[in-house]
């Protein structure tokens, strides 16, 4: 019975470091279903983890204080690996959301059917972009790696917090210039269709600049989105190489 009671806290522990990412994080977020499922899918691959590495996933403590140490422990590593997915999707709708409002749709949201929330027009558009070159490169799978090896690299409930910051700042400072990468060409063009119709309002005092300005940029932004995704490809798979190649980092 100690046994099987061991083996039951170590999946629900190892479960708070696993569940959070698949039930609470985009790309996973971005796919109507139950939360329910997600979190029972995340505590069956705890499950799975604890069969494969018995060794790591062994509580040396099983107190009650030390399952509640070990618990709190746990659930501080799984928000952090939530807000690496949180700080690459917010980056993308960060930039398309200053697409929104240069090309006149400051005001245009979309509800988010998943998750009931007001997310940007166009940045709701990188993000999905985002989520189907992860899975289309495999990226849950390399999920599953990161999340198997920081079993070796940290074991249940041995996580302590870093002393210094330096790895998250350098994270998000690469995940936002290749955020705005993504968007720097509808950027551009926006912004010189923006300088065309300056000079045209000095010389033309009588012209509708406002008008003009949204029709304008409304056909060129219809282009150019077009022409940015079909370059984009490659930097999505960057930004997907980035996060797997940071989470074991940040640990």
């Amino acid at each position: 019975m100690t046994v099987l009671t061991d083996w039951i806290v170590s999946c629900l522990l190892l479960g708070l470091r696993i569940a959070p990412v698949f039930a609470l994080a985009p790309p996973f977020s971005l796919v109507r279903m139950p939360r329910l499922f997600l979190m029972l899918l995340g505590l069956g691959l705890s499950i799975c983890l604890v069969s494969a590495y018995p060794a790591e996933t062994a509580l040396a403590d099983m107190s009650l204080h030390g399952i509640v140490v070990a618990a709190v422990r746990e659930l501080l590593l799984g928000s952090l690996f939530l807000l690496a997915f949180h700080l690459v999707f917010g980056a993308l709708y960060l930039a398309g959301r200053t697409i929104d409002i240069q090309s006149g749709y400051g005001f245009a949201v979309l509800v988010d059917p998943t998750s009931q929330q007001q997310t940007p027009l166009v940045g709701s558009l990188f993000a999905y972009a985002m989520g189907g070159v992860f899975f289309a490169a495999g990226g849950h799978i390399g999920l599953l790696r990161v999340l198997a090896a920081s079993l070796r690299a940290v074991p249940l409930g041995g996580w302590t917090l870093p002393g210094s910051l330096d790895r998250l700042a350098a994270f998000i400072s690469m995940v936002m210039l290749i955020a705005f990468g993504v968007a720097g060409g509808a950027i551009l063009v926006l912004f010189l269709v923006d300088l065309a119709i300056a000079l045209m309002s000095r010389t033309i005092p009588q012209m509708n600049v406002l008008i003009l300005g949204f029709q304008v940029k409304t056909i060129v932004l219809f282009l150019a989105l077009p022409a940015s995704f079909g370059v984009a490809g490659a930097l999505f798979l960057r930004l997907t190489a980035v996060l797997l190649d940071s989470l074991p980092r940040l640990v």
